[in-house]
């Protein structure tokens, strides 16, 4: 029997965590779902225990590739999933992406989002992401930035760690393809909460551009 592990990352997601949870339980291959509390300062690991996940508290926040890392090396899968805390409902979705790996057509799939509700940034980061993932490893990505991805085990062991900051699914995915490893995009009805055109909306993206920037200089080097 293959064992499939969903793995969530979160940080004070009291407010989504436990509808993420609920709903990647409507998914019937997986084994476990884990969900890592990277430090919250509110309720995350609560609602995610009373939800049914297995959760790890990590006391100091470690950012999203940080916590992966250091928790991933001690669970036994055959298939991992990593998503969102804040998918909510739509989490059982990802059984979309698990698919291709049971069926042996991919090595790693990534979750292809509807377009976004409200207007969000200008493309920028996405833009950026995408052109290095083509130019770097040859492999054009609808969507370069998404989080949710099922990934076998042999790949994860070949990648070795998951990067830092906001561009740990870009490190990933241009890491994974400059191993042979076979990567495809799956269409989903995903939806997680959109930033918009504000000032928090802009910041974030203004800190997302930047590790993103870091991780495309630092693999342009390799």
């Amino acid at each position: 029997m293959i064992k499939i592990v969903a793995l969530v990352s979160a940080y004070n997601e009291g407010e989504q965590i436990a509808k993420t949870v609920n709903s990647l339980g409507k998914i019937p291959d997986l084994t476990r779902i884990v969900v890592i509390d990277d430090g919250s300062v509110d309720d995350t690991s609560e609602k995610a225990r009373e939800a049914g996940a297995n959760v790890i508290r990590l006391e100091k926040n470690l950012g999203k590739g940080g916590a992966l890392s250091k928790v991933v090396k001690e669970l036994d899968y055959d298939v991992l999933l990593l998503v969102d805390a804040d998918l909510g409902d739509s989490a059982v979705e990802a059984r979309k992406i698990i698919k291709p790996l049971i069926d042996g057509d991919a090595d790693m799939a990534i979750a292809d989002f509807p377009k976004p509700k409200k207007k969000g940034g200008f493309g920028l980061v996405k833009g950026l992401a995408r052109w290095a993932i083509e130019r770097i490893a040859g492999a054009r990505m609808n969507e370069p930035l998404s989080g949710q991805r099922a990934v076998k085990k042999s790949v994860i062991d070949s990648v070795g760690s998951f990067g830092n900051g906001f561009g740990v699914e870009v490190g990933m995915t241009i890491d994974v393809l400059r191993r042979g490893f076979k990567v495809i995009e799956v269409p989903t009805l995903m939806s997680h909460a959109e930033t918009g055109r504000d000032i928090k909306g802009f910041i974030h993206r203004g800190h997302q551009f930047l590790d993103v920037l870091k991780v495309i200089l630092n693999r342009l080097r390799d």
